[in-house]
């Protein structure tokens, strides 16, 4: 039998047996109650009536003596309740026993207000002692009235005495059955109440036990065996269950994490690769028509600018670096080009110290420099503007390189912050689509970030065509310190 079912039986049953014995107190209660108030009514009738006959006697002597009108009003309404009381002892069923005696006491009743009438009667007419005889009988029936409601209460009590008798011993059995119920009552209801519990609460404290061992690790525990029509039996499968489904998502995502932990190592360590040929391409490149545009007088100073980029580039691109060595590489880098387009362009910098030591990945403000003069200066004859801006804003540090150059389109922008979603786009992913390169540093450079940030949406491109360009990086302040790793450098 399950839980359900044996809590729709027990207590039901509990419930009637209380009930029963209850009800059976109860209208024996009530019984005794209604039998005495019909006799406590028939007696205090008797007892009202005679009072309120020697009521009016005495009414009817005031107004013999002082014959006023206020004695005749009183004596009046004296007779009306009394009237009143006749009725209501008419409309009172009597016992058998004194059904004779209810009836001469109503004759007597009337003879006395018929007495009274004539007591009245003979006090309006001109013989002044008309009255005595009446008045001699009234008292002599006053008499007989409560002499009869004694006589009338004793019979009520009498009769009464053996009934009451039976129906206390009645009750009294009762109430020893109702002692008795209750005792049995309470005893079943906490031996049920105990056993019910222990039903409950033993399935309910092996689940928890279980569930425990779950919540520390343990996925190998056996959950609680449960009986077959036990309501916890679907709780204890749904434990094995659970428990099934961790084991392989938790399966699962170790998978899942090993393997994302191997792709970003591969994909970081080939975009990092894709940095080093790049730029030594380019900066050679500007080395090879310096050296053919000019004699070899400031080839010294340039060698020593090419070998502090060449030392930067060479160091272990896996590691993270200071914003500061970015700047200070950015500058060294700029020199270069500056010997290359002289007073065409101006560098400006506004660097807050504040924000300069925040972890950045190697190379990353290089590459969108070097853009900057290929695609957005290279074809300007003066007046060229290149600005590196270094500022805090809250929790985080904002880079912005801005250029006054060509600028680009709106599909060029979109395809350099979405590289994820499209193909790089030939020739055209220039700034103004008048450069020779592919994009490929400016998307590596992103890519970079999002890989060592683990965080999407950090660049901003901000360009119109004819109007230059500034792309912002917000690094998040929670690079700061030696001590911070990138989420791509823990697995290894």
């Amino acid at each position: 039998m399950n839980m359900r079912k044996m809590l729709f039986i027990v207590i039901p049953l509990l419930f009637i047996l209380n009930n029963a014995v209850s009800f059976f107190i109860f209208q024996s209660g009530r019984t005794v109650q209604q039998s005495y108030n019909m006799m406590l009514d028939r007696v205090l009738l008797y007892k009202q009536i005679e009072e309120k006959t020697r009521e009016n006697l005495r009414a009817i002597n005031v107004y013999i003596m002082d014959r006023d009108n206020s004695s005749l009003e009183t004596y009046q309404k004296k007779s009306d309740e009394l009237k009143e009381l006749r009725s209501s002892l008419s409309a009172q069923t009597a016992i058998s026993s004194t059904e004779l005696m209810v009836r001469s006491y109503r004759h007597m009743l009337d003879t006395f207000m018929l007495q009274e009438a004539d007591i009245i009667k003979a006090l309006s007419s001109r013989t002044p002692l008309a009255y005595a005889a009446s008045y001699g009988e009234a008292e002599t029936t006053t008499s007989f009235i409560q002499e009869k409601a004694y006589q009338l209460i004793d019979q009520e009590l009498s009769y009464y005495q053996p009934f009451y008798r039976k129906i206390f011993v009645q009750t009294e059995v009762m109430n020893h059955w109702g002692v008795a119920v209750f005792i049995l009552n309470t005893v079943l209801s906490v031996v049920l109440a105990y056993w019910i519990s222990l039903r409950i609460t033993r399935p309910i404290q092996e689940l928890v036990r279980t569930a425990k061992q779950i919540s520390d690790g343990n996925l190998q525990v056996v959950p609680p065996q449960m009986s077959a029509h036990s309501e916890f039996r679907i709780l204890a499968e749904s434990f094995d269950h659970m428990q099934e489904n961790l084991r392989l998502l938790i399966q699962t995502e170790k998978e899942s994490l090993e393997k994302d932990r191997l792709v970003k190592e591969l994909e970081l360590e080939v975009l990092q690769n894709q940095i080093n040929p790049h730029f030594l391409f380019n900066s050679l490149n500007v080395l090879s028509k310096l050296a053919l545009i000019e004699g070899a007088e400031k080839t010294s100073d340039l060698t020593v600018s090419m070998s502090n980029l060449l030392r930067y580039n060479l160091r272990k691109l896996d590691q993270p670096v200071p914003l500061r060595d970015e700047v200070e590489h950015a500058k060294e880098y700029f020199v270069i080009q500056q010997a290359r387009f002289r007073e065409r362009i101006r560098f400006v910098t506004e660097i807050d110290e504040a924000g300069l030591d925040v972890l950045v990945p190697v190379l990353t403000l290089q590459p969108l420099i070097e853009n900057v003069f290929v695609h957005a200066i290279e074809g300007m004859e003066e007046g060229a503007v290149i600005k590196l801006a270094v500022s805090c804003h809250g929790d985080e540090t904002w880079v912005a390189i801005s250029d006054n150059g060509a600028g680009m389109n709106e599909q060029i922008r979109e395809s350099l912050l979405h590289y994820d979603r499209e193909e790089p786009v030939r020739k055209e992913s220039g700034y103004g689509g008048q450069g020779h390169s592919t994009g490929l540093g400016t998307r590596n450079v992103f890519r970079r970030l999002e890989l060592f940030y683990d965080k999407k949406d950090m660049v901003d491109i901000q360009s119109e065509p004819g109007k230059g360009t500034t792309v912002l990086i917000r690094i998040p302040a929670a690079g700061k310190g030696d001590g911070y790793v990138s989420p791509i450098n823990r697995g290894r």
